[in-house]
This record gives C-alpha cells, sequence and structure tokens, in this order.
C-alpha cells in the first residue's frame, strides 16, 4: 500500500474544511505514522502519550479535543478506552 496515499487523500477532504487546524492536521499525521508501524491494520489501539508525542503536542486537553472534533466531523473513529492497561481504538474512515 502507498503509505502517502491516505495522507493525500485526508488532505484533498480538509482543503476546504475550516474547521480542521494545524493540530488536527498534527495528529491526524501521527496517527497515520502510528498506524504504518503496525502494519496499516484497522482499527488501531493507542495511548494518548504515543500520539502526543509524535505530534509534538504537550497538552492532553488538546489532544482529546482534536481526536473529539475529528471523529465529529467524519474523518476518523474514536472509541475511548476506560481502561488505562487498554488503548483507545481509532478507526480509519474512507473520505
Amino acid at each position: 500500500m502507498d503509505t502517502l496515499k491516505p495522507l493525500s487523500d485526508f488532505f484533498s477532504a480538509i482543503e476546504k474544511d475550516f474547521r480542521i487546524g494545524t493540530t488536527h492536521i498534527a495528529i491526524y499525521a501521527a496517527l497515520l505514522e502510528y498506524r504504518v508501524g503496525k502494519g496499516f491494520i484497522n482499527p488501531i489501539e493507542v495511548y494518548r502519550y504515543e500520539i502526543t508525542s509524535l505530534a509534538k503536542i504537550s497538552s492532553p486537553y488538546t489532544y482529546h479535543k482534536c481526536i473529539k472534533d475529528l471523529n465529529d466531523y467524519g474523518y476518523l473513529k474514536y472509541e475511548p478506552s476506560v481502561k488505562k492497561t487498554q488503548g483507545s481504538k481509532i478507526y480509519f474512515l474512507n473520505n
């Protein structure tokens, strides 16, 4: 699979979506990078600290707000985990 196609598709989808900011893009790109490392599985199971370090953001609030936005806007499906020992599930949707 072409590793840049999902990112290119995302950029095409957000081109006219002015709700999306640079932090949303950084988080989405970090999620895609994480997914590449896991062999393109869908969904991926992630912990916040893994993605925030890749996306170069430090605020848990910012992470959760942007993930919720990306979920609400239809770019991905986010299922938060209620267990500390289990990561949240992120499903990549076809835009």
